[in-house]
């Protein structure tokens, strides 16, 4: 008989509940690795081995099943109480069809963070204040926790960016605040959460390979506007994005929780925006109605580009929900540097400037880094994930000198560019016999070199996954950064 887990959290009775982990990543580890030392019997299954030895030694001494290797994951075991499943487990999936039919639970990595979450300094329970969108969650979300910190606070970026959420409300030392990234896989297997404050960031085109039923983009929106749901004080959207506010208005939120829209225009009533290069607020300021308070300056900020000061309002209005006062937006953001591989430069040849922002894996990420600069030669390709090219070629047209496409899916943007741009150049790159993607970014940085003009910018922003050439987007980046560096010699 199936144990009922409902009610179980930091300080239950998990002895004799039998989880089952599937996935057995850095997210799987933590939620096998917690729930062992809560008591339970766990079994962790994953369909690969690769680089996970260690961790399943570690586990397998405190008493958990590891089960690694091809077929793992097909069948549920018997005696399964709970299903806690790693970001990207598609529903269709036989183990969790499996749980389904048999009626046991099946929870995210997040879930079950939150139903561990404990008291804080406060004595209340450390309050989320989390982010998704298409793009720019990473971002926002380390912008709002370099404003957290300087606000004093104990704070932590974890959810899909820093540490597993699990890992992060089990640390022996409570935090004061959790700053939390969440991707719509997450937000698919989250049914409980109710964060303090929550914002989308926007909603574009992507993982249409993992929502690829009828009614794709539909479902994708729809994962991202749960992290609406229950919000406390706070739904941040953006009135650039109507999907986003469309979000707001349909969430179950909690009473008293206002929306609270951010703009790269002059802000309204209840808005944080821009006026004369200055970040505003007129949304958490008791005369908002006439005024409005000064956060920072579009210059404090490390790019002035439309996205990176979008991210950074998001990220205020969070922190301003929470209470965070002005001076502390300003010393956080001011402070605040980006991880490699976003809108980076990485060097300057004869007047032409690359930029390396192979973060950008889907087409509305690097329409938004074209828009930032005047003159591109445009480096893309890669995975395209389901994904089309058509609205980013036609809104970006006027500012691309030529394009260089690689990777799997690059005949897919050259037909969105023939359709749009027939008058900009196209060079197509292929791999070598070797496969090797560095190679190929080696012969698409020079053929860039030669269709750049003095005061272009060679701009790697690929629209597509890497994984079809490289590693990893940082593998990709490590790429051009050296071809680029290697021009100069």
């Amino acid at each position: 008989m199936t144990r009922d887990v409902t009610g179980l959290g930091r300080h239950g009775d998990w002895s004799g509940v039998r989880a089952v982990v599937a996935g057995f990543g850095v997210s799987g580890f933590a939620a096998a690795d917690n729930l062992t030392h809560l008591g339970a019997s766990v079994v962790a299954l994953d369909e690969s081995v690769e680089g996970k030895a260690d961790r399943a030694e570690l586990l397998g001494v405190l008493g958990a099943d590891i089960r690694l290797g091809e077929g793992t994951t097909q069948t549920l075991p018997d005696d399964a109480d709970l299903l806690v499943v790693s970001p990207g487990w598609k529903p269709s999936a036989p183990l969790i069809a499996q749980a389904r039919e048999r009626g046991v639970p099946v929870w995210g990595e997040v879930e079950l963070a939150w139903r561990l979450r404990s008291n804080g300094p406060s004595g209340r329970p450390v309050p989320w204040l989390a982010v998704t969108g298409t793009n720019g969650k990473t971002t926002t979300v380390q912008m709002l926790d370099a404003i957290l910190r300087a606000a004093g606070l104990r704070s932590v970026a974890a959810g899909n960016v820093g540490l597993p959420l699990v890992a992060a409300v089990m640390d022996p030392t409570p935090y004061d605040v959790f700053a939390v990234e969440l991707s719509s896989f997450q937000l698919h297997y989250t049914d409980s959460m109710s964060a303090e404050a929550a914002a989308v960031l926007n909603v574009a085109e992507d993982h249409l390979d993992w929502y690829d039923g009828p009614n794709g983009m539909g479902d994708y929106a729809a994962d991202k506007g749960r992290i609406y749901h229950r919000s406390r004080t706070a739904c941040v959207y953006n009135v650039a994005d109507p999907e986003t506010e469309r979000l707001v208005r349909e969430a179950d939120v909690e009473e008293g929780a206002r929306a609270i829209g951010f703009t790269l225009g002059m802000p309204g009533v209840g808005m944080v925006g821009v006026v004369d290069d200055i970040l505003v607020d007129r949304a958490f300021i008791a005369e908002r109605q006439s005024s409005a308070a000064e956060l920072c300056r579009v210059d404090d900020l490390p790019s002035p580009a439309p996205h990176v000061v979008a991210n950074a309002l998001a990220a205020a209005a969070l922190a301003r929900a929470h209470g965070v006062p002005q001076a502390a937006v300003r010393d956080g953001l001011r402070g605040f540097r980006f991880d490699g591989h976003r809108i980076e430069t990485v060097a300057t040849v004869d007047d032409v400037v690359y930029v390396d922002d192979s973060k950008a894996t889907n087409p509305h990420a690097a329409r938004s880094s074209l828009l930032a600069y005047e003159h591109v030669v445009w480096i893309a390709g890669g995975l395209a994930k389901g994904a089309h090219f058509d609205d980013l070629v036609a809104s970006t047209r006027d500012r691309l000198r030529a394009a260089v496409l690689i990777g799997r899916d690059r005949d897919v943007i050259a037909e969105a560019l023939a359709r749009h741009a027939p008058d900009v150049p196209v060079i197509t790159v292929d791999a070598d016999q070797t496969g090797s993607g560095h190679a190929a970014m080696e012969r698409a940085v020079v053929a860039a070199q030669d269709l750049a003009r003095s005061g272009d910018t060679v701009l790697l922003a690929p629209g597509c996954a890497s994984m079809d050439m490289f590693a990893n987007y940082a593998d990709r980046g490590d790429a051009f950064a050296a071809a680029a560096r290697r021009l100069t010699g």
